[in-house]
């Protein structure tokens, strides 16, 4: 096991990261940007060092000075959270190079899954099911109305080097796609520069479910079942569940089974998340497979009782997995909640200080947050404030526990999604899990 590990990351999740490391027994160094310098993950990590100015291009995403933070501070290991550099290749690649172990999947694993024609490539290899699309990367208008012209429309351009929501347009005929191209490929190129977009049928109404997994350094593989993460605003994720209402035993089954075969094929090592669309008809298609810790694995985590921070940790020090798929057992239904720090009718960040916090508890109720009475929300990163969790019995009591727990929740300064939230919840659509990936557009209107 590592003595200590650098924490490439901010906010909740850098949090999230600190307290898996403390019951594990390993030291933390966290660092922070300027506009961080009172955060709550800097003072409960062992150690702590500013990595540059506020914004995130001199700090965060600045992979010299993360890794001359390491070898100051002497971390064996750094664990790059969410978003960020978690899944950029070429800073696992000078990891490696340098002697630092990055806590998550090889660069190469990261490379071939962050590429998403090369990852439907993948995927066909592995006998699981994609979206009908593109088999490679449309170069130009022409070729992507060809491809129209096979698959029919509705359908999507997606960025090959995407994730997100950026790079994506919906195209409903054919008479839109030159506008819809030249859109996503900007948008493509400005987000990642790759400007580079595939092709899909677009699959309305569909939900949008995801597969935990696990694999370690012996090729050992397991999934830890399924996530709904159907309720989005333009592609971002606001409520999470597991298991999914939607969800059959004979369907998880094979759902993890193609998951677990595609982390196989690949050789895959650490926590990933293999990400399909389900139509109406039960039929599933892989979308994408993400390198890293979700936002939303605490849903999880309540159901399985198992730790996915630490689950990484350990494979990252070359433990083997001691679970078979026959260890993981679903208990109860878990739901999560996250709150932003925007207006919840026109979606704007809303950041300033946090004048007053309460914080929901008892029974089921989970918060993870870096928030306190007195802190700021600055304008320059992400808008997530803190997710809400609960756990009960029955889906229906997980409801009625969030609804709870919303109404406990008190969080003055800035506004929040908080009242989204609630809507979501009171919906009778929602209650009676009738949701797909356009609930917001066609329920919530």
């Amino acid at each position: 096991m590592f003595s200590k590990i650098l924490i490439a990351n901010r906010g909740e999740i850098a949090l999230r990261i600190i307290r898996a490391c403390r019951e594990l027994g390993v030291g933390t160094v966290a660092v922070y940007s300027e506009a961080d310098a009172k955060s709550l993950h800097v003072e409960l990590a062992d150690e702590s060092i500013c990595i540059g100015p506020s914004h995130a291009a001199q700090s965060y995403l600045n992979a010299s000075r993360l890794i001359s933070s390491a070898e100051i501070t002497g971390a064996g290991a750094i664990h790059p959270g969410y978003g960020f550099l978690a899944e950029n290749s070429s800073f696992a690649e000078v990891c490696e190079q340098c002697g630092i172990v990055f806590i998550g999947p090889t660069a190469e694993q990261i490379r071939l899954m962050g590429d998403k024609v090369k990852a439907r490539e993948t995927a066909m290899g592995a006998g699981v099911p994609v979206v009908p699309g593109s088999q490679t990367a449309v170069g130009s208008t022409e070729e992507a109305a060809e491809v129209g012209c096979q698959i029919g429309y509705p359908l999507m351009l997606k960025a090959s080097a995407g994730g997100g929501g950026k790079g994506m347009r919906l195209v409903p005929s054919a008479t839109e796609i030159g506008r819809a191209f030249a859109a996503a490929s900007a948008e493509a190129m400005a987000a990642f520069g790759n400007p580079a977009l595939y092709v899909e049928r677009y699959i309305s109404p569909a939900r949008h479910v995801e597969i935990q997994v696990l694999g370690d350094r012996t090729g050992s593989v397991v999934h830890l079942g399924e996530r709904d993460c159907s309720i989005q605003r333009r592609h971002q994720k606001l409520v999470e569940e597991s298991p999914s209402p939607a969800m059959t035993p004979d369907l998880r089954a094979r759902m993890g089974e193609a998951a677990v075969r595609l982390a196989r094929s690949v050789k895959y090592r650490g926590a990933g998340t293999v990400e399909f669309l389900l139509d109406g008809e039960g039929n599933f298609y892989f979308m994408e497979m993400n390198t890293r810790i979700q936002v939303e694995h605490p849903v999880t985590e309540m159901v399985t009782g198992i730790d996915l921070v630490k689950a990484q940790i350990r494979i990252a020090a070359g433990e083997p997995l001691l679970l078979s798929q026959e260890d993981i057992v679903l208990r109860g239904h878990s739901i999560e909640c996250r709150i932003n720090a925007e207006d919840p009718e026109t979606f704007v960040p809303s950041p300033g200080k946090i004048l007053r916090l309460r914080l929901p508890g008892g029974p089921g109720v989970r918060v993870d947050t870096h928030l306190y009475a007195g802190c700021t929300i600055p304008p320059f990163y992400d808008s997530l404030m803190a997710k809400v969790i609960v756990l009960a019995n029955t889906r229906e009591e997980a409801i009625a526990r969030m609804v709870r727990a919303l109404d406990e929740l008190d969080i003055e300064g800035v506004k929040t999604t908080i009242p989204l939230h609630k809507r979501i919840l009171a919906s009778p659509e929602f209650k009676a899990g009738r949701i797909s990936t356009r609930f917001l557009e066609s329920v919530l209107v």
